[in-house]
């Protein structure tokens, strides 16, 4: 077990208890439930209440088309249920998308790696593999983007993230994370835009990487 001192916010914890987060941020907030006990507990307040909401909620008929689409939701990719993990740098959420086999890396360069667990009109979540003391490239965001760290740390213009912490970036983050001295960093990484670089090389990639 970790102690984070970046948490997921109780709204985006409600929305994952809901089931109303997309699926690459839903699995970044599964895994860090699983390795911060402080908000595996909030999680469970809330599902609680969800519980108590729907046992006492009347009935109300639905549309044939509203019906249709809440069974086409089964089609989604399913989040493992949080759960502590026991050893190794991956949570349980992110070994279940992996089938129990280690990440597939491929290199982007200075010996950054990316292996990308999805990719859909959702957004995307990838594991991010940064060298101790290597940044990433300077960018801003075109949207939302969850960073929770596996192993490691880095620090950025808001701050220092070890182990169970989650940077939450939008489009008023322009930043430049660096992977701090010790183990090499390991990032579970959601976003559902295209990040948006400020040099040419790394705009130039973009579309190769999938980034």
């Amino acid at each position: 077990m970790v102690v984070a001192r970046h948490y997921i916010s109780d709204g985006m914890l409600a929305a994952y208890a809901s089931g109303n987060l997309p699926h690459p941020f839903a699995l970044v907030v599964a895994a860090h439930v699983s390795m911060c006990e402080d908000c595996r507990v909030a999680l469970e307040a809330h599902q609680t209440v969800g519980g108590a909401v729907l046992e006492t909620t009347e009935v109300v008929n639905v549309s044939s088309e509203l019906k249709n689409n809440i069974l086409a939701l089964l089609d989604d990719p399913v989040v493992a249920t949080p759960v502590f993990r026991s050893s190794g740098v991956y949570p349980e959420p992110v070994m279940e998308v992996l089938k129990g086999q280690q990440p597939q890396w491929k290199k982007l360069g200075a010996g950054v790696k990316q292996s990308i667990l999805s990719n859909d009109e959702q957004g995307s979540v990838r594991l991010l593999y940064i060298p101790a003391g290597q940044a990433v490239p300077d960018h801003s965001h075109g949207g939302l983007e969850l960073t929770l760290v596996l192993q490691g740390s880095f620090s950025d213009e808001t701050g220092h993230y070890g182990v169970g912490d989650v940077e939450v970036a939008d489009e008023n983050l322009d930043h430049t994370p660096i992977a701090n001295a010790g183990p090499d960093c390991i990032c579970l990484a959601a976003t559902d835009a295209p990040l948006q670089f400020s040099q040419f090389l790394p705009r130039l990639l973009q579309p190769l990487f999938k980034i």
